[in-house]
């Protein structure tokens, strides 16, 4: 068994994410897992960008409520609790409402070659507005 302490937390990276976004790792991936596992916190209006993984992810949310959308343009409305699962390659995002902070548990299994992400372009201002119009 180990232990381990807590991880500090930093800002997520603005190259990947719009608005204010906080990272704490609870699991980085190490050999022979491949298992990364990460505590996302999203102030509101912020977001991720596009983005795929490899293998898919699982996001539990802990705190909040966001919204999380894929590019065939379905959005659904998250709050503390639920679990989202997104299959392998299905671009989407993720991130608070305009009105409320939201944080999750990141869940992803790597590919062999990291943590097999690939990131996309931001979610535009005007892709997320109607995201949250929808979703009142």
């Amino acid at each position: 068994m180990a232990h381990v302490t807590k991880s500090p937390t930093m800002h997520a990276p603005a190259d990947r994410f719009t608005g204010d976004v906080y990272l704490t790792m609870i699991e980085p991936p190490s050999e022979p897992s491949r298992l990364t596992a990460a505590l996302v916190r999203f102030t509101p209006g912020a977001r991720t960008n596009w983005h795929s993984h490899a293998l898919g992810q699982v996001l539990h949310i802990t705190d909040g409520v966001g919204l999380v959308g894929t590019r065939d343009g379905t959005v659904v409305r998250v709050s503390v609790g639920e679990t989202v699962r997104g299959p392998a390659g299905e671009e989407h995002w993720h991130g608070a409402t305009d009105t409320n902070l939201m944080a999750h548990i990141a869940l992803v299994v790597g590919d062999g070659n990291g943590d097999g992400t690939t990131w996309l372009e931001p979610v535009t201002d005007q892709q997320y507005a109607q995201a949250l119009t929808s979703h009142r």
